[in-house]
Order: structure tokens, then C-alpha cells, then sequence
């Protein structure tokens, strides 16, 4: 946590409490002077699907469509609690490319909103690198489906081709992307979240999420090894790492409809499959706002 960012916070507490009218031994104190009030915390929000909570509804009015944003994303409940100015450019799909460059004609590169007097600045990125995540889940539900959910022909054909991806390529991306979110914004708070479990342990859910009984582990390790890469550049970095591994731990897509956090393929309830639905994304802002000390 940076020290400027924790100075501020104990102002504001500072400030509030010296805000108002207090009666003692028959002295009666004024309102705290005009300038003890703060301005709200300046808060950017990046990063992809799993930040813009693409296939809730409502759609955010602000965004364009093809961003599929919600109003019902992490960044929105993170603001709703702290009171914060939320500057929100997530956008669905987004690789850690579309932070530098414009994902869509209308889509100005996500960087452009941060800037030096951002106090708080969160992002989910990593997961559409490589197409990791949608290209894994493909490979593994089209390999599933010939076998009818028997062995474990998706790791059998692709081996360690996805997560080398991730460490070869996502690792040093996503490192990146963190240095240039602070070189932007020196004196802000800057947190990166994990992406909670798509997959359980090992049963998995062939009727909702096609994929063979032998693939649900591979797949496990792949979002382990994504979450461990982003773990790790933010240690390097001395950005946040918000672990949402044990809170989303049988929260997953084959967990029951009113546990779940995270919509499966077939038979949910999100326009997006396969993406946090409104639960897991009030989730991931009280897991964002336990890690950052608020």
C-alpha cells in the first residue's frame, strides 16, 4: 500500500470525525473548518470482461456496446462503497495490448483515462492473452464432445502449449502493463485482480460445461498458472494481488445456480457464458476493498 494513499485515508478519517456538532461541559463545538473536507478518491477501473462484468444486465449507458459493460461490474460496487469518482474504461475482450492501443475504432486505449492524479486504479487483464481462456475452453469442449466426456483428449493434444503461452507471454505483458499503470500514475493504489474459479477441482459438469472429466484438472492448472503469473508480476511491480482462489473455491460454473459465481456454458443465467455473474462481481469488489485495507 502506498504511504501517500495512507496518509490521505487517515485524513479523511481525521476529517470526518472532526465534522459536526459536539456537546461537552456546556462548550458546543462548530462544524469542522471548510477545508477539512476531502474530494472524493479518483478511481480508474481497467481491464477485461471479468472487470467490465460482461452479460449482466443492465448495461452501462456510458460504454460501447461491443464492450458489453454493466453497471453491475466490481468497479461500480467498489465506487458505490468507498463514494469514489469512478472513471470506468473496462471493456470485454480486452488483452493487455488494448491498454496501449484502441481495442475498437471508438475505444480509446485504456491507459489514456490514467492518469497522475488517479488515487485508485484496479484491473482484471491476463486472461484473453493468447486467447487462453476462450481458446482453451474451445479446444477442450470440442475435444470433450467427440469423447463424450470420457478421458482427457484435450490435454492429450495440447499438453503444456497453453500454459507456456502464459508464462512465456501473458507473464511479462501483464508485468509490463502494471509499470505503465504506475509510471501514469505514481501516487495511486493499483490493484490486479485474480479471475476466480471457472472449473472445480476435479468433478466437473459435462451437461452444463462440455468439457471431459480428465480435462477438468488440466484446465485448473491453466487458470492457476494465469492467476500465479499475475501474483507474481504484481509482487514485482509492488502492485495489489486481490486472491480470489479460496473465497471463489466451489463458487465455480459447476456449482448449484444460487452458489455459483461464474455462469457455465449452457443452462445459465448470463447473456456471456462462462463469465462472473452479479454475485461474483459484488464478490470480487468486497475481496478488491478487503485487500486494499478499506
Amino acid at each position: 500500500m502506498h504511504l501517500a494513499r495512507r496518509a490521505r485515508r487517515t485524513a479523511l478519517a481525521a476529517a470526518s470525525a472532526a465534522v459536526g456538532i459536539v456537546a461537552t461541559a456546556g462548550l458546543v463545538a462548530t462544524a469542522a473548518p471548510a477545508g477539512a473536507a476531502q474530494d472524493p478518491l479518483r478511481y480508474v477501473a481497467l481491464g477485461d470482461s471479468y472487470s467490465a462484468g460482461s452479460g449482466i444486465l443492465p448495461p452501462d449507458p456510458d460504454a460501447t456496446l461491443a464492450c458489453l459493460r454493466t453497471t453491475l461490474n466490481y468497479p461500480h460496487f467498489v465506487a458505490d462503497r468507498l463514494g469514489a469518482d469512478l472513471v470506468d474504461v473496462t471493456c470485454g475482450a480486452a488483452q493487455t495490448a488494448d491498454l496501449t492501443e484502441r481495442q475498437y475504432p471508438r475505444v480509446a486505449p485504456q491507459l489514456d483515462a490514467v492518469t497522475e492524479d488517479a488515487d485508485l486504479v484496479t484491473l482484471t487483464i491476463g486472461g484473453n492473452d493468447n486467447s487462453t481462456f476462450i481458446g482453451a475452453l474451445l479446444a477442450c469442449g470440442s475435444a470433450g464432445a467427440v469423447t463424450g466426456g470420457r478421458g482427457n483428449p484435450c490435454e492429450r493434444t495440447y499438453g503444456d502449449r497453453f500454459t507456456s503461452q502464459v508464462e512465456e507471454s501473458t507473464y511479462p505483458a501483464v508485468r509490463k502493463a502494471l509499470e505503465d499503470i504506475m509510471a501514469r500514475a505514481p501516487h495511486a493504489e493499483v490493484a490486479i485482480l485474480g479471475y476466480p474459479w471457472i472449473v472445480p477441482e476435479e468433478k466437473g459438469c459435462f451437461a452444463k460445461l462440455p468439457v471431459a472429466a480428465g480435462d477438468v484438472p488440466y484446465l485448473r492448472d491453466l487458470q492457476a498458472t494465469l492467476n500465479g503469473v499475475i501474483e507474481r508480476a504484481a509482487d514485482e511491480t509492488g502492485a495489489t494481488f486481490v486472491d480470489l482462489a479460496e473465497r471463489s473455491e466451489g463458487r465455480d460454473a459447476c456449482a448449484p445456480a444460487g452458489e455459483r459465481w461464474v455462469e457455465p456454458l449452457l443452462f445459465g443465467t448470463n447473456v456471456v457464458p462462462v463469465h462472473p455473474n452479479a454475485r461474483g462481481e459484488s464478490a470480487m469488489a468486497d475481496a478488491a476493498l478487503d485487500a486494499l485495507g478499506y
